[in-house]
């Protein structure tokens, strides 16, 4: 930037840049939006894995209802859902596997799901429930667990 009488502004040669003032505004600025955006998308990751826990166990309680009817029941609480994966001992009919893969399934937060036959609540022939984030253990309907319906 050049006057009219031909010599520099304020900044002399080599002194073009960022002043100390304008990066410290730029980094307040950039520490508000995470401030103010960081906790609205923590927020949406902790709904998503309850939904996909839920999908998950829906998911799970289907492939149970394919496994009653090759064998006529559902899987002990001794077989659990292991049964899925490899064939029980004294089960007939058996036409799996019926999960994917060799490992047991896990809920979103990496904790494996409680299963149960035959059921502890009214209505229901088995349990299946994830602990949630806090990986609640005990009886199903407990505050926090995410179980079938």
């Amino acid at each position: 930037m050049r006057t009219a009488t031909g010599k520099r502004g304020t900044r002399g040669a080599g002194e073009d840049g960022f002043t100390l003032l304008e990066m410290l505004v730029v980094i307040v600025i950039i520490g508000l939006l995470i401030g103010l955006v960081a906790p609205a998308a923590l927020r949406e990751l902790g709904g998503a894995r309850m939904s996909i826990a839920k999908q998950s166990i829906e998911r799970l309680g289907s492939v149970l209802d394919l496994y009653k009817l090759d064998i006529g029941s559902y899987p002990t609480t001794e077989q659990g859902l292991a049964a899925l994966l490899a064939q029980p001992a004294g089960v007939d009919g058996w036409n799996g596997p019926y999960l994917k893969g060799d490992r047991m399934p896990r809920d979103p937060w990496n904790h494996p799901f409680f299963y149960q036959s035959p059921s502890t609540r009214q209505g229901l022939e088995y349990d299946l429930c994830s602990g949630g984030p806090n990986d609640v253990k005990g009886t199903p309907g407990q505050p926090g667990m995410i179980c079938n319906h």
